[in-house]
């Protein structure tokens, strides 16, 4: 424990961090710097710093990751179409290792022994900053506070009355025990009453989005436009990644979309409960598979699909950094040079209907699918079609008959 002089902690002021950083004063007798990663909580990073040396930080670092952060892993992510167990938009597991990659710059920078997070043993963030870390610098020392044989607190109750008592504050109540993390993709909410799958969140827990019941009785139309699986526009108007997010955000979360409550498969084995609200990230990707369906060959799209479940739980299990996913990332990024055109939208009550698309690249011809008369398509040459990709159905169909 005294080889430890100075340790920076990705720190976020909630719960866990925030009674971290006395512990690791007490435990380690070090000196602590802390490290929250502007990745889009907006209000939840006002008074954060001050909050961080009151409880005996010795210096606070708040870097601004927007633009990072959406353009380097969202976006990617993205022009996958990348979905966990077919609902999740992994919005905390992106958010990761960007926090872990800029935590280990940082303790470079200031000349650390070690970096520290917050993640219990049971979820998935311990396994998500622990592989970064060892990835981009595998001399690094790793403090696990739960896992640390030196933690003595068994649960988040033991946490709110050590915070208590020493009067550190924190963003959870007794009443409201469930944690949440937010960032420019999402915000999830997990514990408290949300441990039991059968129960149905309050109202109050939502931050991103309205419900459905209140969204306006009118429905709203937006056009998104892509360049090469990326969206660079909005309604005519180019955006950074972090503002196009952040602007869609709003749109789709005034509309009611984007709320997901599932029980997912954590990497470590067990399932758990999770809300999200993922507004602007529910309609880019309904509007990048729009932009794809009249853009991307057929057979590279089944094989990119193919790919899409691995993909998600790559980055769900936090190897972001690992050799499969370069080559998966290229791979997919090579599917998205013609992914260029535009889709539009109708946001309604919860819903996302797509309503139009468009691209300089499309390979949908009116003349081929009309239903109406034309001269490129001879309909009797699907005869000959059907009957070779029937062959061997007829085959099988003769000997079941018994036919010799």
């Amino acid at each position: 424990m005294n080889e430890v002089k100075k340790v920076v902690l990705a720190y976020s002021g909630g719960l866990d961090t925030s009674v971290i950083v006395r512990w690791l004063i007490e435990t380690y007798r070090c000196e602590v710097i802390c490290f929250a990663a502007d990745i889009g909580q907006k209000e939840e990073l006002s008074g954060l710093r001050e909050k961080a040396i009151n409880t005996g930080a010795a210096k606070v670092y708040i870097d601004d990751l927007q633009e990072e952060f959406a353009r380097d892993f969202v976006f990617p992510a993205l022009r996958a179409n990348a979905i966990y167990e077919g609902t999740y938009l992994l919005g905390t597991a992106l958010a990761r290792p960007l926090i872990a990659k800029r935590q280990l710059e940082i303790a470079k920078l200031e000349g650390a022994d070690a970096v520290c997070h917050g993640a219990t043993g049971k979820g998935n963030d311990q396994v998500r900053f622990e592989l970064t870390y060892i990835a981009l610098d595998p001399a690094i020392r790793i403090i696990s506070a739960w896992k640390d044989e030196h933690w003595t607190f068994d649960s988040r109750a033991s946490m709110i009355d050590y915070a208590e008592k020493h009067r550190i504050p924190i963003p959870l109540t007794r009443e409201k025990p469930y944690s949440s993390d937010r960032n420019l993709l999402h915000i999830s909410h997990e514990g408290g009453i949300l441990e039991d799958p059968w129960a149905e969140p309050k109202e109050d827990m939502f931050v991103l989005t309205v419900s459905p019941e209140s969204a306006p009785d009118k429905a709203t139309y937006v056009e998104i436009g892509f360049e090469k699986g990326v969206p660079a526009t909005v309604d005519g108007m180019a955006m950074t990644p972090a503002s196009l997010l952040d602007h869609m955000n709003r749109i789709a979360g005034e509309n009611g979309i984007g709320r997901v409550d599932m029980v997912e498969n954590r990497f470590v084995g067990m399932k758990s409960r999770g809300v999200y609200e993922t507004p602007g990230g529910t309609v880019l990707w309904a509007a990048h598979r729009a932009v794809e369906s009249i853009t991307m060959d057929r057979e590279v799209m089944i094989m990119r699909d193919s790919l899409i479940p691995k993909y998600a739980q790559l980055i769900y299990n936090g190897f972001w950094y690992a050799p499969e996913m370069k080559v998966l990332q290229r791979f997919i990024d090579d599917t998205q040079e013609r992914v260029t055109g535009t889709a539009r939208l109708k946001l309604y009550k919860g819903n996302c209907i797509v309503v139009g698309r468009k691209s300089p690249f499309s390979l949908y011809s009116e003349d081929f699918a009309t239903f109406e008369k034309d001269r490129v398509y001879d309909q009797k040459d699907a005869t000959g079609f059907i009957r070779l990709n029937a062959l061997r159905l007829r085959i099988q169909a003769l000997l079941n008959a018994g036919w010799k």
